[in-house]
């Protein structure tokens, strides 16, 4: 047997397709990574003769995967309840423009839409684990409810209510701005950022503005969000003032501008925004380090 998902028996090419099924509704790379090796791994214990007669074996894997995406989110909530601090889900670069130098990463093989937003992932972690499968399947990807319902051992006709159910809360997601507009307030931010100017920071941020950050305690930073736009721009000209010699780069960060905050080459924290009439309504820090390693430059 060859290695998982590298075979020549007309599988190997739905691995970019799995994975990207599998971090929309998981949010972890490394999560995703496991859920479609299991999916593999589960087509190869299949003897030839079955494998043989599954017309369409992209579907069976997608099904296999999204099964056991399911599971996970199952155990989910109580792994992310017992995790230190805030849990966000893993930030991604833009292969095009962050080289890092392993051009076969799980990063590199998203496709970066609106569907993989930091707002519109973290909406998605809101959901019910089948409200979550049947959206993301159904709305994103155009899975029909009768391919769904294999998958949560529903009828179709509930995969469509648990769909209609998920898309309720998804509007809460406002359409994002334009990305030129977006780069444009990320960019005035990093310029108050840099120069520690709180009263140009306050301008910038939306009044009730929050502040999420993810360290998985593995790294220093404030364990519950941050509410406030002056309480925000206070912090982060603190953070400024703890760490001298912090550059910021302004990358695309899950298909939108973001920030990336980096020390000695190192990459400290990637940050994401959301942003609503020329104001910064939400910010989340990634710091993990588990979760920063696509943004590791090659050498």
């Amino acid at each position: 047997m060859g290695a998982v998902g590298t075979s020549t028996d007309g599988t190997a090419g739905e691995r970019r397709q799995l994975i990207n099924v599998a971090y929309r509704l998981l949010g972890s790379l490394a999560e995703s990574e496991d859920a479609v090796q299991e999916a593999y791994a589960r087509w190869y214990a299949l003897p030839r003769s079955r494998r043989d007669e599954i017309a369409s074996p992209g579907a069976w894997l997608t099904t296999v995967t999204g099964r056991v995406c399911l599971d996970v989110l199952g155990s989910a909530r109580t792994r992310h309840e017992r995790y230190v601090g805030a849990w966000l889900p893993d930030p991604l670069p833009d292969h095009a423009e962050w080289d890092h130098g392993h051009g076969t990463d799980l990063a590199d093989q998203m496709v970066l839409d609106e569907s993989v937003t930091m707002a519109f992932l973290v909406v998605l972690e809101s959901m019910t684990p089948a409200e979550r499968v049947a959206f993301v399947l159904h709305d994103v990807f155009r899975y029909p409810f009768a391919e769904i319902a294999g998958i949560l051992d529903r009828t179709p006709a509930a995969c469509k209510q648990l769909a209609a159910s998920a898309r309720r809360r998804a509007r809460v997601a406002r359409a994002p701005v334009t990305a030129a507009g977006q780069a444009d307030v990320v960019r005035h931010v990093k310029e108050a950022w840099e120069t520690k100017d709180i009263a140009a920071l306050v301008d910038l941020l939306d009044p009730a503005a929050v502040m999420t950050a993810d360290g998985g305690g593995m790294v220093g930073t404030v364990l519950r969000p941050i509410e406030g736009g002056a309480r925000i721009a206070q912090y982060m000209v603190a953070i400024a003032d703890k760490a001298p010699g912090l550059e910021l780069l302004e990358r695309s960060v899950n298909g939108v501008p973001g920030l990336v905050a980096q020390r000695a080459g190192a990459v400290m924290t990637v940050a994401s925004f959301d942003v609503a009439d020329g104001r910064v309504t939400r910010i989340w820090a990634v710091r993990n380090p588990e979760k920063l390693r696509p943004w590791v430059r090659a050498g």
